[in-house]
């Protein structure tokens, strides 16, 4: 709803964006009536009718608090000023018991778990016994617990935000934090209209809290109505919860330094030090993670929009988007696991409530079943594709933006419109991202195998109707960890009030935290929803940078309303190619490519990890031609229904002149030999045998291959493979040097070494294995993989959610991500060399550029 002086419409919440001036009838409406507003927009039987205070009220006990906060924060600067390390030192010393006392002696009453908030609301939507959902701290102060202030770190983190930063620097964030109170009417702001408070910006107790009134403040309207400024009932709350929380903080340092008199706690007896450093969590223990930084979140000063990591993100999955394309249409045996994998995940898995399997799955029905199969598998890796490289862009194009209005960029005034829009854009294409992820867990889950078990399959009505029907199975007791972890996943797939209420990044985080702290529950998922669920990760963070963009987060909503049809129509627009691939991929279409592709013969064999021998030789390259007739006629079908794909990425990805590797026919002699640094002889080396192009019919087609501005593919180093032919040989030896992880000879070789421990080059050796030496391949510990990455000293890790562990260049915005192997924590050696395979790709390596290094 536009918000208009003249209508004095001062809106409870967001809820108000959805109503239409038009349908709204104004006449006689006493706009300073709270319960008249509540009949207005139709929410007296939804939520509770806020009160209204009298101006003078408001400002009374806005001034009150607004006093006591500032004389708080002032003590509270000054004990940190000189006494921060020794708090910290203390408190890290201080057992669990001492540290509780503390606590509860501070703030009696403290909830004990956890997002407080989080978990009344589940009880209150599941109607469960024993849980307060209406207890007002839970959803006013949900930072504040037992469960995380224990913790060694969160109260030093706490004080030192808040003790160090001015408190109007909290106003939005703390707001933000009462949101599932807000909107479930736990917590009811007061009313008042033509008023606005101001918190944003003001640095002392006088300013902070200021009542203005729209007749007598020129901006105070327009202030209210783009959110930089608050309504008078949230600055209430705000003040409220600020002026609770800084005290507690006090009275924390006060027990802490119980040893010291207060009378010169904060005086010259003690000089002024300077600010003591906390050690991050990379720092403690190598790598990040996600969760944990959503969990620390709270108790630092609120982070602000970083496209930097949003790119970041963004791009690091467009490349594993492609490299997942390239990795279908080149290695067999990735190819058929990805099919088994789609399958194990498919509704047509679980029995009906008469026992029956589904008709796709009946004798002389597979091949129906398995088109199903191909076109999933097939569909999503072109889809995944073109979205997170349309996210990617508008990323870049954003900070392009972001650098071109820096200079005029103020917390006081409106952002400008071009970069508004980019956001408002970029935003929108987030949401339509997530929608592809949470329906895969709407449909996967259920079918997973660990979860069949809960659920059960309506009988199919019509064999050929794809639509099926599941619910819970009845008879089945959960335990409370399963209980837990199907709510949070139907909350995700189910999108409705319970997701809009909590929203997406709060219910990813309470997911996390399930999956971090209990086994059983991680064990329940298959390693396609963990990625599902890392994919998910990704879009939820970008989407709470943007929300951390504050104070204008807070008017995205009121922007949106005037935009919101052109953002849908342009969206609309560049879906189009992307909507007609889907089409182009459905079951009546995909009948040619069924036998081709149906892998239940095992013509996707690839024995990759054994010697090489003759018929070693020969099973490779025959699962090799089976894979690239099956792509070359899907090429054809969908170039049959969308023509050249012109503007995709999936149009650039496959015309592109890049190679898949093929191996060469088996022959008893070679034809070349190569020296290695001990100069010893070796024969049987893969040198450009056999290289075929990504896609015969869209190379025959690409008029040039220019990559799109931005697009990371074209810094990469791909390795030129020699153009000396040569064959395999039945007795692999040594290999040498200048070996590439696809077998082919450099010529020269590296031009750098990387040296490494002994438990780092054994793990290299492995993820770069060459078939041609006498070593046995084996699996890979994925904490060896993690230590192998990072004892480089190129890379830091990063884990996200679900599956997904991201490695960045530290001297460089590059990045790359690989799932977590689940549920053993051990990388099979075919994936271990798909690793390899994409670290040359993206990063030139090669096995020998790894040695031992010197003790």
């Amino acid at each position: 709803m536009e918000l208009r002086r003249d209508h004095r419409f001062d809106p409870f919440g967001p809820d108000a964006a959805a109503y239409d001036d038009d349908d709204l009838d104004l006449a006689g409406v006493d706009f300073n009536d709270p319960a008249a507003f509540a009949k207005l927009l139709g929410r007296g039987s939804k939520l509770p009718i806020p009160v209204y205070k009298a101006p003078a009220d408001v400002r009374r006990e806005a001034k009150e608090m607004s006093s006591k906060i500032f004389t708080n924060f002032h003590i509270l600067r000054e004990i940190l000023m000189r006494h921060e390390a020794a708090i910290q030192k203390r408190w890290a010393k201080k057992t669990r018991q001492q540290r509780l006392k503390i606590l509860v002696d501070a703030w009696p009453g403290m909830a004990r778990m956890h997002r407080p908030d989080f978990v009344a609301f589940r009880a209150q939507s599941e109607q469960q016994r024993g849980v307060d959902a209406r207890h007002r701290d839970y959803y006013m102060w949900p930072y504040i617990n037992q469960e995380d202030l224990l913790r060694p770190k969160t109260l030093p983190l706490l004080l030192n935000a808040r003790g160090r930063h001015y408190p109007s620097d909290f106003a939005a964030a703390d707001f933000e934090a009462m949101h599932l109170g807000t909107v479930t009417g736990r917590l009811v702001p007061i009313f008042l209209n033509e008023h606005t408070m101001v918190l944003h910006g003001a640095t002392n107790a006088q300013d902070y809290g200021k009542l203005l009134s729209w007749d007598d403040h020129p901006d105070a309207f327009e202030w209210m109505h783009t959110r930089k400024q608050f309504l008078p009932g949230e600055g209430l709350v705000v003040l409220e919860a600020q002026e609770r929380v800084l005290d507690f903080l006090v009275i924390c340092c006060q027990e802490i330094l119980r040893d010291i008199p207060m009378a010169t706690l904060t005086t010259g007896t003690f000089p002024i030090q300077p600010e003591p450093h906390l050690k991050t969590e990379s720092e403690s223990c190598g790598f990040q993670s996600l969760a944990l930084m959503a969990a620390e979140a709270p108790y630092r000063l609120p982070a602000q929009l970083d496209l930097g990591r949003i790119e970041s993100l963004l791009g690091a999955r467009a490349s594993a988007a492609e490299d997942h394309l390239w990795a279908l249409r080149e290695d067999p045996g990735y190819f058929a696991e990805q099919l088994f994998e789609v399958k194990e995940n498919r509704q047509e898995m679980l029995k009906d409530v008469n026992g029956d399997v589904h008709p796709a799955l009946r004798l002389g029905r597979e091949a129906t079943f398995w088109t199903r199969v191909i076109g999933n598998v097939v569909g999503e890796a072109y889809v995944d594709l073109e979205v997170y490289s349309e996210l990617r862009q508008q990323a870049q194009d954003l900070r392009t933006l972001q650098t071109k209005y820096d200079a005029v960029i103020s917390p006081t005034e409106d952002l400008p419109e071009e970069y508004l829009a980019a956001l408002l854009k970029f935003r929108h294409y987030l949401n339509q991202a997530a929608k592809g992820p949470l329906n895969q867990l709407r449909d996967g889950v259920v079918a997973s195998p660990a979860m069949r078990k809960f659920f059960v399959r309506e009988p199919a009505m019509d064999t050929k109707s794809t639509r099926i029907a599941v619910r819970s199975k009845s008879g089945v007791n959960m335990n409370n960890i399963e209980l837990q972890l199907i709510w949070l996943l139907r909350t995700l797939w189910e999108d409705e009030i319970a997701l809009f209420f909590a929203r997406l990044p709060l219910v990813l985080d309470e997911l996390e935290r399930l999956l971090e702290a209990e086994p059983q529950a991680q064990a329940l998922l298959s390693v396609r929803i963990a990625g599902v669920i890392g994919n998910l990760s990704i879009l939820s963070q970008c989407l709470s940078q943007l929300d951390l963009y504050l104070p204008w987060a807070r008017s995205f909503e009121n922007a949106l309303a005037s935009r919101e049809d052109g953002i849908k129509k342009e969206f609309a627009d560049r879906s189009k190619p992307w909507a007609k691939m889907i089409a182009a991929l459905e079951e009546k279409n995909l009948a040619p490519v069924a036998k081709l592709g149906n892998p239940s013969d095992k013509k996707f064999a690839y024995p990759t990890e054994k010697r090489r021998t003759k018929e070693n030789v020969e099973a490779l390259r025959h699962a090799e031609r089976n894979l690239d007739d099956f792509w070359a006629t899907v090429d054809q079908v969908v170039h049959s229904k969308c023509g050249n794909l012109d503007g995709t990425a999936m149009r650039r990805v496959l015309s592109q002149p890049r190679i898949l590797q093929r191996t060469p026919e088996w022959v008893d002699e070679p034809t070349i030999t190569a020296n290695n640094h001990e100069g010893e002889k070796v024969s049987n080396i893969q040198a450009d045998a056999i290289y075929k192009p990504f896609s015969a019919l869209y190379s025959d087609l690409a008029s040039d291959t220019s990559e799109r501005p931005g697009d990371s593919s074209s810094s990469r180093q791909t390795l030129v493979p020699s153009r000396i032919k040569t064959k395999t040989r039945g007795t692999p030896q040594k290999a040498p040097s200048p070996i590439t992880v696809d077998g082919s000879i450099n010529p020269d070789p590296p031009s750098i070494y990387i040296p490494v421990d002994a438990r780092a080059l054994k793990t290299f050796r492995t993820i770069f294995f060459n078939p041609t030496v006498t070593s046995t391949p084996g699996e890979v510990s994925w904490n060896d993989f993690l230590h192998a990455m990072t004892s480089t000293g190129l890379f830091a890790a990063e884990k996200l959610y679900g599956s997904v562990w991201q490695f960045w260049k530290l001297d460089e915005n590059c990045r790359i991500q690989f799932h977590e192997p689940h549920p053993r924590g051990k990388i099979p050696f075919t994936t271990a060399r798909r690793h390899g395979r994409r670290l040359n790709r993206a990063f030139g390596w090669i096995g020998e550029m790894f040695v031992l290094k010197e003790k």
